[in-house]
């Protein structure tokens, strides 16, 4: 029986330890090369069933597994690590002239007429030192003052360009041991900043100035689990052992960074004296826009390791290196006036008109002002003059306030949506401005998208390009349009033909029948997701009494708080969503609730609150089976909760039970508890 036992584990054990070679390789694909060979959803498969096998066996989970990229529990404060070698800034260059200057004193320093030099990307991030021990990541700690960082380990973790461990062929074939220090920078792309603040307004939050200071606010925050929502990057350039320069030459670290699978910049280019070095900075002002991620000059490096440790240190800065900044693309100019845009969401964002502008060799006459909150930040009116920065590809930015205008007035935001006329709806203390009637024009095509997604009510078919025609040819002009469009109006759409509208139609008709929970979740109410919109309808029989709920009876259902019940409430205080209700009635979408069998009263009385990754359901089919016996599933705890049922990287819910004395299980305590094992 033992051996039995010892054999399972074997078993496993090997399993876990080829799942996380895949993942690994895999995300290195991904996330690195940018050459994905795998689906998401592939990926996603092993990386659930790897969580499956830790879950379940607790003992072979370590430190550099890929499942603790999700982020851990947070934390109380950063620890202060000090540096093996200083992490110095550099002296910066603004002018060609300056860099040529520097060169005279780099061949003076040297006795060398001409030096043989590295170019590559100034990387507009934040500076991380990761330090590695038998190949695995054992530290990741910031710049700080060059001499003391903070460790910032569990965040830097969740990066997914950030190996967790470097494998002993990779290290063979850079010719390095398997302790050392990689430094680079941890950054943000444009895509995902972008991403970001739009986020951050749909949810009324703080908008950032730019991705350098997005990046380095995530690294910096007490919970991982806020850096790996924010998709960071990480750029190598230096390697280091024993705090020493382990090659002859840069040019060799940076090949030997690529073979331990870092991510490391392919555009550096080995320059022939400081004249080269000019020109790829030329050709990099001119086409920098076209990169994924910003940069704000050229780092200059001495290829040479033996003349970097000749010419040596200042107080501040190394002598062999130099940084080139391109000039600032910045310009003054007047806001002509303020007009609001609607956004997918709702969201109303003000938009700053400006006079027309030369920024960076394109013309700016618009830019955004993200919300109300940034233009009492900036002290902004109408008519004053302001300094405007244009980073990259995106709007510009207004920096701020130069010159009060002599005429200036105040802006105010519009008490109906322009639009479509509803009432604007904002909530005291919150940033945002929306407008909530599903059916307004800009949020229209997104309302359909969410209405017919696959965890709402399921339109297999109806995708981004087909909702695009059906909006802008005026057949759809909100979801409940969808159950009338005709067949040969669907068949003469691009991407379109007979069988797959007659599929299409079909797809539409069965929606009819989807449950109560998903179409309150389809209509995209503010704060309601899956779970909110099933405990939505096990409480109320029908769309038409949650319309008619008052705040007070909302929050008597389980996780709905204040927040949540003040959101559906403004949802179904619009006309036009009353009216869209009814719309879709006559329709023939009249969901019931399916109220849930309860099985037992076993749990009759008694609140469970689950956090963390269950292994063998989801916490969702969890809490199920309580309801299915009497009992109640809440989102928090408090002194009235009764278990606490703690899976794989529980968050702070489990060290709230601890501190109130709740009865904390784990998931086979639970399973025993409801009678399954």
């Amino acid at each position: 029986m033992a051996k039995a036992a010892a054999a399972n584990v074997k078993d496993v054990k090997k399993e876990i330890e080829e799942l996380r070679e895949k993942l690994g390789y895999h995300e290195y694909r991904y996330y690195v090369l940018d050459e994905p060979e795998i689906s998401d959803a592939a990926y996603d498969r092993l990386m659930e069933r790897l969580k499956e096998l830790e879950a379940a066996h607790p003992e072979l989970v370590t430190p550099d597994s890929p499942t603790v990229r999700v982020g851990g529990a947070p934390r109380e404060g950063f620890q202060t690590e000090r540096h093996g070698r200083p992490m110095l800034s550099l002296d910066n260059a603004f002018s060609y002239d300056a860099l040529r200057e520097w060169d005279r004193r780099v061949r003076e320093g040297s006795g060398k007429e001409k030096i043989e030099y590295i170019a590559e990307h100034k990387f507009d991030g934040l500076s991380i030192s990761l330090q590695y021990e038998d190949g695995v990541l054992v530290r990741g700690v910031t710049r700080g003052d060059g001499t003391t960082g903070e460790d910032v380990t569990p965040n830097v973790k969740t990066i997914r360009s950030v190996p967790l461990r470097v494998d002993a062929a990779a290290l063979k074939k850079a010719k390095l041991r398997a302790d050392f220090e990689v430094r680079g920078e941890v950054m943000m792309t444009r895509k995902a900043f972008e991403e970001l603040n739009r986020q951050q307004e749909r949810i009324g939050g703080k908008i950032f100035a730019n991705p350098r200071n997005a990046a380095a606010g995530a690294v910096r925050v007490l919970d991982p689990k806020i850096t790996a929502s924010r998709k960071l990057d990480f750029f190598a350039y230096y390697l280091l052992v024993d705090g020493k320069v382990r090659f002859a030459k840069h040019s060799e670290a940076l090949e030997a960074l690529k073979q331990l699978r870092f991510r490391a910049s392919d555009d550096w280019k080995l320059c022939n004296g400081i004249q080269e070095v000019i020109v790829y900075c030329e050709e990099w002002d001119a086409k920098r826009e076209k990169l994924p991620y910003e940069i704000d000059g050229v780092v200059i490096k001495v290829n040479s390791t033996a003349i970097q440790n000749e010419l040596g240190y200042t107080a501040k800065a190394p002598r062999w290196a130099i940084a080139f900044k391109y000039p600032a693309r910045q310009e003054t100019t007047v806001v002509k006036d303020i007009v609001v845009n609607v956004g997918r969401t709702g969201a109303l964002t003000p938009v700053a008109i400006l006079e027309p502008v030369q920024v960076g060799g394109v013309t700016v006459s618009r830019s955004t002002l993200h919300n109300m909150d940034e233009i009492e930040r900036l002290g902004l009116q109408i008519g004053d003059k302001v300094l405007i920065e244009r980073a990259g590809e995106v709007i510009p930015h207004v920096l701020k306030v130069v010159k009060p205008g002599k005429d200036r007035r105040p802006f105010r935001m519009p008490k109906t949506c322009p639009e479509c006329g509803s009432a604007i709806h904002h909530v005291e203390g919150e940033v945002a401005y929306r407008c909530v009637n599903a059916a307004c024009p800009a949020k229209r095509k997104e309302s359909i998208l969410h209405f017919a997604s696959r965890h709402a009510m399921d339109i297999d078919g109806l995708g981004e390009k087909i909702v695009d025609q059906l909006v802008d040819k005026g057949l759809v002009k909100d979801v409940a349009d969808l159950y009338s469009i005709k067949e040969e109006q669907v068949a003469v759409l691009e991407r379109m033909a007979e069988k797959s509208a007659k599929n299409l139609l079909e797809e539409i008709e069965a929606s009819k029948k989807q449950p109560l929970a998903r179409v309150i979740y389809a209509l995209g109410i503010q704060f309601v997701g899956e779970r909110t919109a099933q405990l939505l309808a096990e409480h109320f029989s029908s769309l038409e009494e949650l319309a008619d709920a008052k705040e007070e009876e909302l929050e008597q259902v389980p996780e709905v708080g204040p927040k949540v019940a003040a959101s559906i409430v403004e949802f179904f205080s619009e006309p036009a969503n009353r009216q869209l209700i009814k719309k879709l009635a006559k329709a023939g979408v009249q969901p019931k609730a399916e109220k849930r069998e309860v099985k037992s009263d076993k749990f009759a009385g008694k609140t469970f609150v689950f956090t963390g990754t269950l292994a063998n359901r989801t916490r969702e089919d969890a809490g199920a089976i309580v309801v299915e016996h009497g009992g109640q599933v809440s989102g928090s705890v408090s002194k009235k909760t009764n278990y606490v049922v703690v899976g794989q990287d529980p968050g702070s819910k489990y060290d709230k039970a601890k501190e109130l004395g709740v009865t904390i299980l784990s998931e086979g305590e639970f399973e025993k508890l409801v009678g399954r094992k």
